[in-house]
């Protein structure tokens, strides 16, 4: 009996020190929460909505009615209309469609023969699934009112894979894989950099020395910037040594992108490890971002087929960008200068975190 009493006083001291423990409790409630909103409603492997852009070179009614045909499928979402298949190109290189159609000149004449396709499809093949899904594309029945027939379909689409037309999905996972490895040791680090001063006593120094708040963040930060490069030397060293993964751009593109990259979410890091009591706690608060960043960053399913809340929360996350930037310059040899909104919104993000990671720093020092 007595063994029975201790037990329960010591499960009593536990759930009270839950109760007092409010971010544990939240990880406990918010967890299981936050995965059913992700994979029941954020995660959607039927894709639709494809950013596409059109070349309609042929300008006939029948042409138009296609493109009005091929919209309607919901597959593609039409975002842009441009001159020449160039265009479509160049879009595609940075990043801003998935798709292009190129509507030939003789595209009539073209939809009554069978022998030549009568369309083609421009698409972005560094993710093997919207590849597949141009493929079925490819497959529907896509008709229209030609006169003489009430609905007949167009002759033959062809499709073009750009970027990874042996569709090896390495060459896909690899980019992204960088940003989600790099967002998880850069988080992990930085996050409990704060916590682990404090635990041990350090702090209390940190605040007799003439070090302001601003230095001791930057001063934390620049050590793991230099980690995070060497960590990107090896992932991809490993991936061409083993997954014989390209890296088309330039490399010094690469690593400007990587360091505004690691700078963000160093700075992310700190300001965890600013709101955070207990290392434990800098964990905890860790795992409500990694988790996004791996679902709705575009790594796993296609960034266009999530629902709009979904691809609001993403594109706050600086994984989204990142890998972006990856895919852009490794896959689609696109410059730095063709992706810079992505680029201009990690070092916004880097700014503005490491100041609230320093304003924080401060108020608690009061």
């Amino acid at each position: 009996m007595k063994s029975v009493s201790r037990i329960m006083a010591i499960v009593k001291k536990e759930v009270r020190q839950l109760r007092r423990d409010r971010l544990t409790f939240g990880m406990v409630v918010g967890l299981p929460v936050i995965q059913m909103l992700l994979f029941g409603y954020a995660i959607n492997t039927d894709v639709r909505n494809l950013r596409t852009a059109v070349a309609d070179q042929a300008g006939t009614h029948l042409a138009r009615q296609f493109i009005a045909e091929l919209g309607q499928t919901q597959v593609v979402d039409i975002v842009e209309f441009v001159a020449t298949p160039e265009d479509l190109e160049k879009l595609m290189r940075r990043g801003r469609i998935s798709i292009g159609v190129v509507v030939p000149a003789d595209f009539d004449r073209r939809a009554n023969d069978r022998s030549r396709p009568a369309v083609q499809l421009l698409v972005d093949g560094s993710d093997p699934t919207i590849l597949g899904v141009a493929n079925q594309l490819r497959s529907m029945q896509i008709g229209f009112d030609s006169g003489k027939a009430a609905q007949q379909s167009v002759g033959p689409i062809e499709v073009r894979p750009y970027y990874n037309p042996e569709r090896r999905t390495p060459v896909n996972i690899i980019p992204g894989l960088m940003g989600v490895i790099l967002t998880m040791t850069m988080i992990l680090f930085t996050a409990v950099a704060i916590v682990r001063e404090r635990e041990r006593g350090n702090l209390e120094l940190l605040i007799n020395t003439p070090v302001s708040s601003t230095e001791l963040m930057v001063g934390k930060v620049i050590p793991y910037i230099v980690i995070g490069m060497l960590q990107l030397a090896l992932i991809l060293g490993v991936g061409r040594a083993l997954f014989d993964v390209p890296v088309r751009g330039s490399i010094v593109d690469l690593y400007l992108a990587a360091t505004a990259f690691v700078a963000a979410n160093l700075s992310l890091g700190l300001l965890i490890s600013t709101a955070a009591k207990t290392q434990f706690q800098a964990m905890q608060m860790m795992v409500f971002i990694l988790l996004p960043s791996i679902l709705l960053s575009g790594f796993m399913f296609p960034f266009d087929g999530m629902p709009e809340f979904a691809q609001y929360i993403g594109e706050v996350l600086p994984t989204t960008h990142f890998i972006r930037l990856t895919r852009g310059i490794m896959l689609r040899e696109a410059p730095l200068s063709e992706l810079t909104p992505d680029l201009a919104y990690l070092v916004g993000f880097s700014l503005v975190a490491m100041t609230a990671a320093a304003m924080r720093f401060t108020k608690r020092l009061d």
